[in-house]
């Protein structure tokens, strides 16, 4: 017979031993997941090394685009992909197949640890790399045309190129979340215990760069979520721009003090003061005011009426704001008084740098010399808003320009202007306003006389324009609308929109430069129509006719690739014989 004791202890021995197996079992698991994802991983590499890098340098070849701005997209990724192909998945797979003799992975990721820190100059490229994707796929059709021929491919499993592109920022921390789960499967007496541990000191100062930069991407990602809640309309996709806080809110009405529902979005730049749409579809938000956070400032306010009570005063608007509770209150105070102190702090550090930097540092280019020496280029990372009309830069709507004259950096409608430079043998060249002026000797009396983008008269343009005409014209998904429509001879790359051919100002211009025309019509009662999409703006226009639609997609080809019509082809329409119906005047 055998004892009880003796039994318990056979029972005791027998779980310590199923305890052991389960540890080295979830060991063996660990290591078998390590080498499933790096083949997976490995796929995706020859995917963005082998293909999209391949064929887009291919095509750039042939010279559709610049070869520099393709190996700037994928930085050192072939270099990447080589180490893992060749190196790294070959060795797990080896070991794996040893896994009974050889029970460890510590070895040999502490062997090729080191070579991780080539993800540094990857990840330090990210940012400017997606910025390249936007700015190239929006500039270049064949670009634009490879990348989504592509992406229909099944091995991209319908995900972008940009998804694609940070697979390799988030492969880091992969890595460290693994070996962090084996060392604590792994007893401290293991012969795999200090390679394990070496391994993940390597590993995790990688992944340190690679978690800011996948913050960075998911605060991108943010604030196109929110773009879109905006309807499309508000400058806000900038790797600049932080979202802080967002929430509902109530507003005292200034008269009678009624509250009314709204919506802030505080950024660490500006708070967005919206108003709730109510609609199933399209945006959920329309903003009210813009509120920079520059001089604004945050007072607590008292009204027994309508307790949880703040003011924010701003340059632009002075708002009282009710919160849903007082804890509500305390964090959209805090939210708002740190944003304030963080952004002040930002801007005397720079103006710090900027004087150190500049104190001693004569003018580059007086205005006797403008046009007549080359100019030092303001780099485009030390601005982030024109530096002339001071709106700030964004990848959608407000890209960075230089001025051949000054080189300062500036916004396309800051450097809407061309004069003759002698340093570059009297050609034209692409200029600032300032500088134009200067060039060309416009007086100061008829400076004065100059009128806005928007305040130039239909009359005006129309009678000296490549082409005019009326054309019904529809934004995004709001009502047709009947325009009259002009792309002037001094601007041939704008198009300017009026309500009528002698209104004094332009309910709107689109500049055409870098526009895709598609001159598909939209359906069949509509059969003159087309459209211009510029990323996600897109306007469509419909003309009377198929004559009058070839007439102005003629010029606005011309107008999207930066260029202008002949002289030559001059077809010219009276201003006074335009009636309802729809005429043209080109020349």
């Amino acid at each position: 017979l055998i004892s009880k004791e003796c039994i318990n202890e056979h029972k005791t021995f027998s779980l310590l031993i199923f305890l052991q197996e389960t540890d080295e079992q979830k060991r063996h698991k660990i290591a078998s997941e390590l080498l499933q994802t790096e083949k997976a991983y490995v796929s995706r590499l020859d995917l963005l090394d082998g293909v999209f890098y391949s064929r887009l340098l291919e095509e750039a070849n042939r010279g559709s685009f610049p070869a520099e701005v393709i190996n700037k997209i994928f930085s050192n990724i072939s270099s990447i992909n080589a180490f893992h192909s060749k190196f790294l998945l070959p060795e797990l797979e080896k070991r794996m197949q040893e896994w009974t003799t050889t029970p460890r992975i510590g070895d040999i990721l502490q062997k090729l640890a080191p070579f991780l820190k080539m993800y540094g100059e990857y990840v330090k490229n990210f940012d400017n790399a997606m910025e390249l994707v936007k700015t190239w796929t929006e500039r270049s059709p064949q670009f634009k045309f490879i990348i989504q021929d592509i992406q229909k491919e099944k091995v991209c499993g319908n995900l972008t190129l940009q998804h694609h592109m940070l697979e390799p920022v988030q492969r880091i921390p992969r890595y460290e979340m693994l070996l962090k789960d084996y060392l604590r499967k792994l007893p401290q007496d293991s012969l795999d215990w200090k390679d394990a541990e070496k391994s993940l000191e390597i590993i995790s100062t990688a992944a340190s760069h690679s978690n800011s930069a996948i913050r960075k991407m998911e605060n991108l990602k943010k604030l196109l979520e929110i773009y879109e809640m905006l309807g499309e309309e508000e400058d806000i996709v900038n790797p600049s721009n932080e979202l802080i806080k967002e929430g509902q809110i109530l507003k005292l009405a200034a008269r009678n003090t009624s509250a009314q529902e709204r919506y802030l979005f505080l950024f660490n730049n500006m708070l967005l003061y919206c108003v709730p749409k109510f609609s199933l579809v399209g945006s959920k938000f329309s903003v009210r005011t813009r509120v920079g956070i520059d001089g604004m400032k945050i007072i607590e306010t008292h009204n027994e009426e309508y307790p949880h009570t703040f003011q924010v005063s701003g340059k632009e608007r002075t708002l009282e704001l009710q919160a849903s509770s007082e804890q509500d209150k305390e964090e959209w105070i805090k939210a708002l008084q740190n944003t304030i102190e963080a952004f002040q702090q930002r801007n005397e550090t720079f103006r710090n740098a900027i004087a150190k930097e500049y104190e001693d540092m004569p003018v580059e280019v007086s205005n006797a010399e403008l046009g007549k020496r080359a100019p030092r280029w303001i780099r485009d990372n030390e601005v982030t808003m024109c530096m002339k009309c001071k709106e700030p830069f964004n990848a959608l709507t407000r890209r960075r320009h230089h001025c051949r004259a000054c080189g300062h950096v500036v916004c396309w409608k800051c450097s809407d202007y061309k004069a003759h430079l002698e340093y570059d043998g009297n050609k034209l060249n692409k200029v600032c306003k300032d500088c134009y002026h200067v060039i060309i000797g416009c007086t100061d009396s008829e400076e004065k006389k100059k009128k806005g983008i928007l305040e130039i008269e239909s009359a005006e343009v129309s009678g000296n324009s490549v082409i005019c005409s009326f054309l019904q014209y529809m934004e995004k998904s709001k009502p047709w609308q009947k325009a009259w429509c002009v792309i002037p001879k001094q601007e041939a790359l704008v198009l300017y929109m009026y309500g009528a051919p002698q209104d004094v100002k332009a309910l709107a211009t689109i500049p055409l430069l870098g526009y895709t025309v598609d001159d598909t019509p939209r359906s069949a009662d509509l059969p003159h129509s087309f459209k211009l999409t510029q990323s996600k703006s897109v306007h469509s226009f419909a003309a009377d006719n198929e004559e009058l639609k070839q007439k102005w997609l003629k010029v606005i080809h011309l107008a999207v690739k930066g260029e202008t019509p002949e002289c030559q082809n001059e077809l010219q329409v009276n201003l006074e014989e335009q009636t309802e119906s729809s005429k043209t005047c080109e020349c």
